[in-house]
């Protein structure tokens, strides 16, 4: 009997020390991230919560996108066409030539990038410097520049700068660089007001984008457009889907 109640208190440590170190494992060093822009993460959810995750799905419009969050595959699927990323190069199915005329290795992950906002920019292969504060209708927004290490994705050369509301670090708008095209680097940015959100799992995800215009001085001015980007269906999940769900259909 003394012998089993060893094993027993034996087996009881093994696993006590198993789970505490998958613990350790799912921690995130907050080291390698700026004080601020930790704050922004933990305004957002935090970024433990959401290294938990394994696949994201949302809707935009009548297209249904599914992301791997570990892996970065992509399925896009919509009523006349599919596109998708299966890890190692995008793909796409179309109904006709006028189905979708974009290019899926541009698209494939467009929208993903701006809908994980902000903890899309806490990957490997990042570098982090203080931005320019903005100021938009007399209220100063202060931002945090990312830039990526050559080689890193299918655009290096990108930058983009998170501004954020300096009392509670919830992120406000995005500044954007766009490179793919010719991986040359650009001083023009884009911006986008994030103008709602929506809480899933305990994260906050994006429910409405807005395009601003600037003027000559490169002061925000105007929504570009006059409907907003709206994103519906958010899910959330910590199980992984079967990688043929990205394989080309």
């Amino acid at each position: 009997m003394k012998k089993i109640t060893t094993l027993l208190i034996i087996a009881i440590v093994l696993v006590a020390c198993s789970t505490e170190k998958k613990k350790e494992v799912a921690t995130v060093n907050l080291d390698q991230y700026p004080e601020e822009l930790v704050k922004v993460f933990n305004a957002h959810g935090g970024i433990d919560n959401w290294n938990k995750q394994q696949t994201l799905t949302f809707k935009k419009g009548d297209e249904k996108h599914t992301i791997d969050l570990k892996a970065r595959k992509s399925l896009i699927e919509a009523p006349k066409y599919t596109i998708g990323y299966d890890g190692k190069e995008p793909w796409v199915v179309k109904e006709d030539s006028t189905s979708f005329k974009g290019d899926p290795g541009f698209y494939h992950n467009l929208y993903f990038y701006f809908y994980a906002m902000p903890f899309v920019l806490s990957d490997d292969g990042i570098n982090y410097s203080e931005a320019k504060p903005i100021t938009v209708d007399g209220k100063s927004y202060p931002g945090v520049k990312i830039s990526f290490n050559d080689g890193v994705g299918a655009s290096s050369k990108d930058n983009y700068y998170i501004y954020y509301n300096k009392d509670s670090h919830q992120m406000e708008w995005l500044g954007y660089t766009v490179t793919y095209h010719d991986n040359k680097a650009k001083d023009e940015t884009s911006i986008i007001k994030y103008n709602d959100w929506q809480t899933v799992d305990g994260i906050k995800l994006p429910k409405e984008l807005i395009w601003y215009k600037k003027d000559s001085l490169g002061t925000i001015v105007a929504p570009r457009d006059r409907k907003p980007l709206i994103f519906t269906d958010a899910t959330l999940s910590t199980e992984a889907l079967d990688a043929t769900t990205f394989e080309k259909k």
